[in-house]
C-alpha cells in the first residue's frame, strides 16, 4: 500500500500523461513515415528520428510539452540536401546542426530566435508548403517530379494530363485525394470517433482499401531499422570543407532552431503549466540532432501538430512524449513489415493536407490590411523559396525585415515653427540616418534661400554620420547666398555655419 502511494506520488500524473503519449504516437507514426518518403530517404529513418525525439529530446529540459520529430517543414530542404549531397552526407549535415544548436543553447542565443520577424517565418513555412504539395501531387500520382520548386509548379499542367491518360495513375490519385478528403472531414466526426488521429484513419483505411482492391499503387520500401542506420564516415566529414555543404547547415540550423522555438511559444499559450526555457529547449533540440546525425536520421524540429495533440490529449509532465518514443521504438522493432503495406498515395495526400496547413492565408490577408509591408515581405519570401532555393529564400526575408525595420525607424519630420521675424525657426524631429536623406535634403531645399534660417536639432534621437555631413553641407550652401550663416542648434549648444 505504501509502494502504491510512493508512486502515485513521484508521478501524479502517469494516468493522463499515459493516454496522451499513446494519442501523440498516433498522430507521429505515418507523420514519421510520410516525411522520410517525401525527402528521399527510407522510411525508418523518420521513425529513428521520432524515436530520438522521445526517449532523447523529451527527457531534457525545455518545453515540457511540445514534442519533437520529424517535421514537414524540413521536408523540402532534407530532399535538397540528398540530391545535392548524397544520403551519407546527410548524417554530417544534422550532426553539425545539432553541435551548433547546443553550443547556441550554451551561449544564451536561443531567446534571441524570437526576434526573427513572424513575417519571414511564416513566408519560409508558405513557400516549404507550396513546393511540399507541388512535389506530392507527384508521388500521389505515381508519377516522378522534377528536382525544382520552380519546375514541380510549372510542370502541374504536364502532370495532369500525362495522369489523365494512365489508368494506373488516376487510381493513385483518387486514393490521394480520397485520403486528403478523409483528413478534412474527419474533424467534423463525433468525438468518440476523433478520438483516433484523423491521419492514422485515413492511412489505415487506405491501406485497406488497396489490400481489398489490389489496387496497382506503389508502396512503402522496408528496409528495417538497423538496415537503415547510415553512421557517417571519417571520409563525408570532408564535404565540411565545402561552401555549398555549409551553407546548407547553416539553413538547416536556422530554420530547425526558429521552427521549434516558435512551436515553443505556440505551445505555452495551449496550456497553463511551466513555460519554456529557450536556451534549455534549444540545448535539447541540439542534443536530439546529434544523436540523429550520428545515425544519418532526419533532422528534428518541435512540431506543433504533435504538441497540440499532446496538450489536448491532456498530458502534464514530460512523460507523454518519452513514452510516444517508446511506443515509436517498439513499432519499428516488432511490427517493421507493417510500413510495406502502406501505399504512397495516402502518405502524398497526409503530406499535402500538411502543406496546405502551413500557408498562413488569414495571415497574408490580415497583414495586408494592416500591415503591407510586413505581407510584402511574406509573400517574397515565400517566392524566393520556391523559384531559388530554401536558402537563399530565408537570407532574403531577413534581408528585407532588417532593411523594413531600418526605414521605419528612421521617420523623420521637418516643422517649421516660426515665420514671424526675418529669421525662419524650424525644427527636425526623428532619426535621421542615411536612408531618409534624400526626404530631409528636399525639405531643407524647400527652405527660402533669401532668409536665414534657425534649425533646431534637438527633437532628433538618432543622427547619424551621413546625415550631419549633409546637414552642414547646406548649410554651407545656404549661406553661400548671401543672407546671414544658418544657425544649427542641438540642446543648448549652437553650431554656426561658416559663411
Amino acid at each position: 500500500m505504501r509502494a502504491a502511494v510512493d508512486r502515485g506520488t513521484k508521478f501524479p500524473y502517469l494516468r493522463q500523461d499515459f493516454a496522451a503519449s499513446l494519442v501523440v504516437f498516433l498522430v507521429a507514426l505515418p507523420l514519421c513515415v510520410g516525411v522520410a518518403v517525401a525527402s528521399g530517404v527510407p522510411a525508418e529513418l523518420g521513425l529513428i528520428t521520432g524515436i530520438v525525439g522521445g526517449l532523447v529530446t523529451g527527457l531534457m529540459r525545455g518545453s515540457s510539452l511540445q514534442v519533437s520529430g520529424p517535421a514537414a517543414g524540413l521536408t523540402v530542404l532534407v530532399f535538397e540536401a540528398v540530391q545535392t549531397f548524397g544520403l551519407p552526407a546527410l548524417g554530417v549535415i544534422v550532426l553539425t546542426t545539432g553541435l551548433l544548436q547546443l553550443a547556441m543553447g550554451a551561449l544564451k542565443l536561443g531567446r534571441w530566435f524570437r526576434a526573427i520577424s513572424v513575417s519571414v517565418v511564416e513566408g519560409m513555412l508558405a513557400g516549404i508548403g507550396l513546393v511540399l504539395i507541388a512535389g506530392q501531387l507527384y508521388a500521389a500520382a505515381g508519377i516522378e517530379a522534377p528536382l525544382t520548386g520552380t519546375g514541380k509548379i510549372t510542370g502541374l499542367p504536364g502532370l495532369l494530363a500525362e495522369a489523365a491518360s494512365s489508368a494506373a495513375a488516376l487510381t493513385s490519385l483518387a486514393l490521394g485525394a480520397g485520403t486528403i478528403v478523409l483528413v478534412v472531414v474527419w474533424n467534423r466526426m463525433p468525438k468518440r470517433v476523433r478520438a483516433v488521429p484523423g491521419a492514422l484513419a485515413a492511412v489505415v483505411l487506405a491501406t485497406a482499401v488497396s489490400l481489398v482492391f489490389g489496387l496497382p499503387v506503389a508502396t512503402v520500401r522496408v528496409q528495417g531499422l538497423l538496415d537503415a542506420v547510415q553512421v557517417p564516415g571519417p571520409g563525408e566529414f570532408g564535404a565540411l570543407a565545402g561552401l555549398g555543404l555549409l551553407g546548407t547547415v547553416a539553413a538547416f540550423t536556422l530554420i530547425a532552431s526558429a521552427e521549434s522555438l516558435f512551436s515553443a511559444a505556440a505551445v505555452d499559450r495551449l496550456h497553463d503549466g511551466p513555460r519554456t526555457q529557450y536556451d534549455k529547449e534549444l540545448m535539447a533540440q541540439g542534443a536530439g540532432n546529434t544523436v540523429c546525425g550520428v545515425l544519418g536520421a532526419l533532422p528534428m524540429t518541435a512540431v506543433i501538430v504533435r504538441s497540440s495533440a499532446n496538450v489536448q490529449a491532456g498530458a502534464r509532465t514530460k512523460a507523454s512524449r518519452v513514452l510516444h518514443g517508446v511506443w515509436l521504438l517498439l513499432f519499428a522493432a516488432l511490427l517493421p513489415s507493417a510500413l510495406g503495406l502502406i501505399p504512397l498515395p495516402a502518405l502524398a495526400g497526409i503530406l499535402i493536407h500538411a502543406g496546405w496547413k502551413l500557408i498562413p492565408l488569414r495571415a497574408v490577408v490580415t497583414l495586408w490590411r494592416e500591415h503591407r509591408g510586413e505581407a510584402l515581405i511574406l509573400v517574397v519570401t515565400a517566392v524566393a523559396i520556391v523559384t531559388v532555393n530554401m536558402f537563399e529564400g530565408v537570407l532574403t526575408g531577413l534581408a528585407l525585415s532588417v532593411a523594413k525595420a531600418a526605414w521605419d525607424a528612421s521617420h523623420i519630420r521637418l516643422e517649421v515653427v516660426d515665420r514671424s521675424d526675418d529669421r525662419i525657426r524650424a525644427r527636425l524631429s526623428g532619426n535621421a540616418t542615411f536612408l531618409r536623406l534624400p526626404k530631409i535634403l528636399d525639405s531643407l531645399e524647400a527652405l527660402p534661400d533669401d532668409r536665414p534660417i534657425a534649425l533646431d536639432l534637438s527633437g532628433l534621437h538618432h543622427l547619424d554620420h551621413a546625415c550631419r555631413t549633409a546637414l552642414e553641407n547646406w548649410a554651407e550652401r545656404h549661406s553661400a547666398s548671401g543672407t546671414e550663416p544658418v544657425r544649427l542648434t542641438r540642446t543648448e549648444e549652437a553650431v554656426t555655419a561658416a559663411p
